[in-house]
């Protein structure tokens, strides 16, 4: 099916029987640290802590009655909450293939990384009878996502720049669709993890590419290759993409916690870290960052949060 803006009001009416709009605020310790007149998209506010859940309740919100005898998904996290949540709302069965779970969702532990679960997904849909929901190409789960552009557009109508994080696409193709239909001039900027960068190249060339790993702690962008349908869309609405090592991005943690107080994911802090790299370029621009979730383990925020305070001593000693 090809999407409209009509389609995206309608998710919203069906997004809206189990969220509110998530804030957009501007924080005065980020605006000093940045030097920019920046605002931040809380999708890490939602339920499930990230913005995917707007798709699963209008996907499964949508489904048929042939379809509703089950579904199953791959996820690294946010997108098998969400199918996870909605399908627990709907009373559908679901099935996540997942290092780990919520919702009552049956877990399936397949593969080293998302990919891999995604493909044993493909191969066996087929034998199980159930409505196979991939993460990315499905139109009504972008149409749900783009509910969070709906709220900031209309919030915040002079935005000039929104950066957004890119994994298999979903989120800034809804941005990116609700800019241009709406007639909007911002810019959608792009940010993806230099170590999988699959859609970068792929987006900056033409030429759709594979990696073998994707080398990245953001699981939310650690995706090895493009999606049909993301990719098409992002292909003519994406303005621009900006790639970040992994350090910014573990940066971006850091400055989320220490400007905003709020946790954020890997993925969900790489709009700000990419803020700060492209600081120059913004300035004088309303510039909105999506944190687009903020699902992070305990043992992870530990260990970015003491490289960060023991970074200073190290250049204090003169230790490598």
């Amino acid at each position: 099916m090809s999407l409209a803006l009509r389609d995206v009001y309608a998710a919203r009416r069906l997004v809206y029987r189990a969220l509110k709009p998530t804030p957009l605020l501007r924080h005065p310790l980020l605006v000093q640290e940045t030097g920019l007149d920046l605002y931040v998209k809380h999708e890490n506010h939602n339920p499930t802590s990230a913005f995917k859940v707007r798709g699963g309740l209008n996907l499964v919100g949508n489904l048929d009655a042939e379809e509703r005898r089950g579904v199953i998904t791959a996820s690294t996290g946010n997108h098998g909450q969400s199918i996870a949540m909605a399908c627990q709302q709907e009373h559908v069965p679901c099935t996540v293939v997942v290092p780990e779970g919520k919702y009552g969702a049956t877990i399936v532990e397949i593969g080293r990384d998302f990919d891999e679960a995604r493909e044993y997904v493909e191969r066996v849909v087929r034998d199980r009878g159930l409505r196979y929901v991939h993460s990315a190409n499905e139109p009504m789960l972008i149409a749900g996502v783009a509910t969070y552009a709906l709220e900031l557009f209309e919030e915040l109508p002079q935005v000039d720049v929104i950066l957004v994080p890119i994994g298999g696409g979903s989120g800034a193709c809804g941005c990116s669709l609700v800019r241009t239909w709406t007639g909007s001039r911002a810019r959608v900027v792009g940010v993806q993890a230099s170590g999988a960068d699959t859609f970068t190249r792929s987006w900056r060339t033409g030429e759709r590419v594979t990696a073998e790993v994707a080398a990245t702690f953001a699981e939310g962008i650690a995706t090895r290759t493009t999606f049909d349908l993301t990719f098409e869309i992002l292909r003519k609405h994406l303005d621009d993409i900006v790639t970040l090592e992994e350090e910014e991005l573990r940066e971006g943690i850091r400055l989320a916690l220490r400007t905003t107080h709020n946790l954020a994911e890997g993925a969900g802090a790489a709009s700000l870290a990419a803020a700060m790299k492209l600081r120059d370029q913004l300035a004088g621009k309303t510039v909105v960052c999506v944190m687009s979730g903020g699902n992070i383990t305990n043992e992870m925020l530990q260990q970015i949060l003491m490289a960060g305070a023991e970074a200073p001593a190290l250049q204090q000693t003169g230790r490598p």
